[in-house]
């Protein structure tokens, strides 16, 4: 294994966990049981199906199998592999803990798969407000057990009901009474019937996220209107096993567009402590949209500009992280570190999605990770993610 800074522990800043069958259903009130979302053999296919409606095959929510080895997308996330063809560790959290010793990561953030990146295909699927509320706090119920059966180190994110904002409210506040360290959000609640995440309606939501401490989390991929992105950029004919990369790299331009509208909003001039982290989204684009959001602005809306407290670069600075994992600087990681802000970048290796570091994730990244300086090692690779998840 590569050697960094002493005394380091790695925190993997973004990984997955794929829902168990029974994960809503072993906690579903009698009555309940055969419309929270379950998994049913349609046509020879597991399918997951909520109140009576299928929205997803119930995959593996991963491409590495049992042996270790990665497989590509096509062949296997978007294939026939179904949960007991991934390697255990994607879906059981002792055999997860397991594998992060083997690979020497201590603490990982974790994201959901089949209910949507950030829930949204629960709200897609069905109207009914009761079964709605019900189906988030099962899912935040079963991962706050796996939080704290983990001794903390596997911090689960928490998904929010964007579809109703003071529900989120109410759910932010019971999951830090709960111990989650942040909350999982969509990119696009106005796809639910809320309004979008710079309107005024949502500040009692971000006075609660700032003053319980936990940070917002924006992964790519979390809405419908960003999955477009996904399924839309790429040209038809291009080759199937290449349209996957084109979507993969396209949703990572959704992110700055997260960025941009909560800089301009001023929002964190109303609340200032409010911490927010785009997730799988590289670091590379980070610093030209910096200089463009400055730009922008000043040259559009001048009189918008001088209403803000800071420039719109500086928000990024006092509020947001950012997830790096494959990235290499074309050679100077230092220097692109250096100008997105070495407080702000934190690690992940993305297991076990179809471009994850996989099979040694710090063997991979080891000889770009050692020209770092020891202090950037430490905060990229563990004390950001340690500060910020209060580990």
């Amino acid at each position: 294994m590569v050697e960094l800074a002493e005394g380091l522990r790695v925190v993997d800043a973004d990984a997955h966990m794929t829902e168990r069958h029974d994960l809503f259903t072993e906690r579903a009130p009698r009555g309940f049981e055969d419309r929270v979302p379950h998994v049913e053999r349609i046509d020879g296919v597991d399918m997951w199906v909520i109140d009576g409606k299928t929205f997803g095959k119930a995959g593996s929510g991963g491409t590495v199998d049992h042996q270790g080895k990665k497989h590509a997308f096509r062949a296997s996330q978007g294939g026939s592999w179904t949960i007991h063809d991934v390697h255990p560790a994607a879906w059981n959290p002792v055999e997860r803990l397991r594998l992060m010793d083997e690979i020497g990561i201590h603490t990982q953030v974790l994201y959901p798969n089949a209910i949507g990146i950030g829930g949204q295909n629960l709200r897609n699927s069905v109207k009914d407000p009761v079964l709605l509320r019900l189906c988030v706090e099962l899912y935040n119920d079963a991962m706050a057990e796996v939080q704290a059966e983990s001794g903390n180190r596997l911090l689960p994110m928490p998904i929010m009901p964007a579809w109703d904002i003071q529900a989120c409210v109410r759910e932010a506040e019971r999951c830090a009474a709960m111990g989650y360290r942040g909350v999982n959000m969509t990119a696009d609640p106005q796809d639910s019937g809320s309004p979008d995440l710079g309107h005024r309606d949502w500040d009692p939501f971000w006075e609660v996220c700032a003053g319980l401490g936990l940070p917002v989390h924006f992964h790519i991929g979390a809405s419908q209107t960003s999955l477009s992105y996904f399924g839309t950029t790429y040209w038809p004919s291009q080759d199937d096993y290449v349209k996957p990369a084109i979507g993969g790299a396209s949703l990572f331009q959704n992110n700055s567009r997260v960025l941009l509208n909560s800089a301009y909003s001023g929002m964190f001039d109303r609340h200032p402590d409010l911490k927010m982290v785009s997730v799988e989204s590289g670091i590379g684009w980070v610093p030209f949209m910096l200089e463009a959001m400055d730009y922008e602005l000043e040259e559009n809306a001048p009189a918008h500009a001088a209403k803000l407290g800071k420039l719109p670069s500086e928000y990024f600075r006092d509020n947001w992280y950012a997830t790096f994992w494959f990235e290499t600087g074309r050679g100077d990681l230092q220097h692109l570190i250096d100008q997105v802000g070495e407080d702000n970048v934190m690690f992940e290796t993305d297991f076990p999605h179809p471009t994850c570091l996989h099979p040694n994730p710090l063997d991979i990244v080891g000889d770009t990770i050692a020209t770092l300086r020891p202090e950037t090692q430490r905060r990229v690779m563990g004390a950001n993610a340690a500060k910020l998840y209060r580990i």
